[in-house]
């Protein structure tokens, strides 16, 4: 360009801004000021945008360095020259000079950054329009590589947070989308920047930041993270004072918009960055109430998995999960036992209830169920038993809701039940029990039934069972566990366990009628004698079964009648369990009976062992009754002549002896008048002479056939083959 082209400027005043020496291009931006100053003066703004055009695209936008150097001092001068005017032309002061922000010479940025300060500190607050830029352009400049370049985009930074501290104008919402993008930025420095001008913004007293936290939340749970120790420290305390506004706030606070992102970080790697985000959704629990309740799966599966801590370095997080879990669980009431239209039969609403009927903040229980059936597959020892307590809680406070989701979770149960924890499959067989007796699965009852533990009667097998179609279910399935796993049938293994403590949680009385009326009919009659086995022998032993064996001991209802008779059918897949029983029930004549007829039986070792075992339990506690009857032997010889029946069984070993010596025991004389006064074979007690011996005698003899059929078809294979 000629030196006319660039008038006003005089050629000496391009030279010196072209000149590679700082002093020769601020004698230019000093005749640069002096000439705006004077075109002021005669309000000459033709020549003021004219200055304005040639220092921004032929010397700022230039392609040699020098000369964008000389561009960026020259507007600055501008600004300076025109003072308060600098107003009208704020956009051709800023953007030719933010260009140069980007320049690859970092003395062009270095000077940009000076002339942009200068040009800011003369317009002050009209360059808020162009903040998104200015702010953008300082944001990269943080993190330039060139130290001096960082010194002076930061004094720039502190002079715009003055202007946007003091400017009532500010662009908050315009601000915002840039907010979100640079917020995640990775770079330490660029970090560091964000999170200071999000401090410096919550402390204007005009701007609410609480109202738009959802906005910039995400960015700053992740620079809590941030491997510099004071940026994370710097965003720990940021976040702070933040909740401490949600709880002084009395409005504006998006806690649904906040909800998912803190149920996000939950589940993140980095301990302080869990522990932050469930203190936040503790502290929302507490403020917003049951806004909080449609969150309750996503926080429980996030939570869950962190109630228990490994190491002193999670036990911040454990705590936390701990507080976090039983707030929600406080959240669940009995209004969120009310079906939907979608979910079954609708309920009326109770007073209290309506307001919490027609709220959108409503528990998605379907989806909590799929989350407490994901954890109970896949989880470990710690996630399970929340899980399990979890899904109590839910079948105590919403029965209702959840039962309608039973087919998904009453599966995941059954399967959990070979769980390698104890504690878990404790938790897992009350989640059974109950799920066996609630009065919300029962069908074709009244809803309000009573539980099981409530319904123990004298009478009890008479009484109506509160029991739904799922014990069915679940004792079915219980036995086909015992059938796949018969190790666990074993003594101290887990079926033991398992059996009674459902004694304890049910009725005993349920829990041996239901085994009974499955096992009558068991076509593995192996396995039929091994669980008949194992149910005598917690029946004879176990404290939990007390009340029933009284009942079985004394026969005084029709209901304990039919419930022997039941047991009775099932206890003949084995032998000396069927014997047990009679002893047990005092049914002495028809022990003395059976025992007639095990000379026909096959006497196996195993036989033998399962007489030594009753040899044992004879000395036992138990049957002290009927060590004690012995004495009476007018009144009991059947019982006297089936126990030499068992002695004659037995070989001469251990048990031979201590039962041998138990005999010996009975007084002789009374012995000498057995053949003299013969015993009368009727029973004194009045129901138990209508019990048909004769057809349950028949029933032993014909279950016991299946059994040698059985032996005899597993004989002939090798052959066969």
């Amino acid at each position: 360009m000629n030196d006319k082209e660039y008038a006003p400027l005089s050629p000496q005043c391009v030279r010196n801004l072209n000149d590679k020496l700082y002093e020769k291009r601020k004698t230019g931006a000093l005749e640069v000021e002096r000439l705006v100053r004077e075109f002021v003066i005669s309000n000459d703004s033709v020549k003021i945008r004219r200055i304005l055009k040639i220092l921004g695209d032929d010397f700022a936008l230039s392609n040699h360095p020098n000369a964008r150097k000389g561009g960026s001092i020259g507007l600055a001068a501008t600004a300076i020259g025109l003072g308060k005017e600098s107003q009208h032309y704020v956009g051709e002061l800023v953007q030719p000079v933010l260009a140069s922000f980007h320049d690859a010479d970092s003395r062009v940025r270095y000077y940009a950054c000076e002339a942009l300060y200068n040009i800011v500190k003369v317009c002050r607050g009209f360059v808020l329009p162009y903040f998104n830029e200015i702010f953008d352009g300082i944001s990269k400049l943080t993190s330039d590589n060139d130290q001096n370049v960082k010194n002076g985009a930061e004094l720039l930074d502190r002079l715009i947070k003055d202007i946007v501290t003091e400017s009532p104008s500010f662009d908050l919402m315009a601000f915002m989308p840039l907010l979100r993008d640079r917020i995640y930025a990775k770079n330490p420095e660029a970090r560091q920047f964000i999170v200071s001008w999000i401090k410096i913004l919550d402390d204007v007293p005009d701007i609410n930041m609480i109202v738009l936290l959802p906005e910039f939340l995400d960015g700053l749970f992740n620079i809590l993270g941030d491997t510099n120790p004071e940026i994370g420290k710097m965003c720990q305390h940021l976040l702070a004072d933040f909740l401490v506004g949600i709880k002084t706030s009395s409005s504006g606070v998006k806690y649904e918009g906040m909800a998912n992102i803190l149920i996000m970080h939950c589940n993140s790697q980095d301990d302080l960055i869990q522990y932050t985000a469930m203190t936040w959704l503790r502290e929302f629990i507490g403020q917003a109430g049951r806004t909080m309740i449609q969150y309750t799966p996503g926080i429980i599966n996030a939570v869950l998995p962190n109630l228990q801590s490994i190491s002193d370095r999670e036990k911040n997080v454990a705590e936390a999960a701990k507080s976090l879990n039983d707030a929600l669980k406080d959240l669940v009431s009995d209004s969120d036992d009310i079906l939907s239209s979608e979910e079954g039969h609708l309920r009326e609403p109770t007073e209290g209830q309506q307001d919490n009927h027609s709220s959108p903040c409503k528990l998605d229980v379907e989806e909590v169920i799929g989350v407490i059936c994901h954890i109970l597959k896949d989880g470990n020892f710690g996630t399970k038993v929340a899980a399990l307590e979890w899904l109590s809680h839910m079948l105590t406070r919403v029965p209702r809701r959840t039962f309608q989701y039973v087919e998904t979770f009453f599966p995941v149960l059954l399967e959990t039940l070979s769980d390698e924890s104890e504690e878990v499959v404790l938790l897992d067989l009350e989640a059974l029990a109950e799920i066996s007796s609630n009065p919300a699965g029962l069908q074709g009852k009244t809803a309000g039934a009573p539980s099981p533990s409530k319904t123990k009667t004298k009478d009890s097998a008479e009484s109506d069972s509160p029991l739904n179609e799922y014990f069915s279910k679940f004792m079915s399935r219980l036995l086909e566990m015992f059938r796949k796993e018969r190790q666990l049938l074993e003594p101290d293994e887990r079926g033991y366990f398992i059996i009674r403590h459902l004694c304890q949680l049910l009725t005993a009385e349920d829990i041996f009628k239901s085994f009974s009326q499955i096992i009558v009919d068991e076509p593995d009659v192996g396995f039929a004698c091994k669980i008949v086995q194992t149910l005598n022998t917690i029946l004879l032993t176990s404290t939990e079964l007390f009340e029933l064996r009284t009942q079985l001991k004394n026969l005084e209802t029709q209901g304990s009648c039919a419930l022997f008779c039941c047991l009775y059918k099932s206890w003949c897949h084995s032998p000396i369990a069927t014997i047990s029983l009679c002893y047990l029930s005092q049914n002495y004549h028809h022990a003395s009976d059976l025992l007639q007829t095990f000379g026909d039986l096959e006497i196996t070792v195993d036989f033998l062992k399962e007489i030594d075992k009753l040899v044992q339990l004879i000395e036992s506690p138990i049957f002290a009754y009927l060590r004690l009857q012995l004495l009476d032997v007018q009144h009991n010889q059947d019982l006297i002549r089936s126990l030499y029946g068992l002695l004659m069984l037995l070989p001469q070993s251990e048990a031979f002896k201590l039962l041998r010596f138990r005999l010996d025991c009975i007084p002789q004389y009374q012995l000498l008048t057995m053949k003299e006064k013969p015993q009368s074979t009727k029973d004194p007690r009045p129901l138990v002479s209508k019990i048909n011996f004769k057809e349950l005698h028949q029933h032993f003899l014909q279950v016991q056939a299946r059994h040698r059929a059985s032996r005899s078809k597993l004989s002939q294979k090798p052959a066969a083959s």
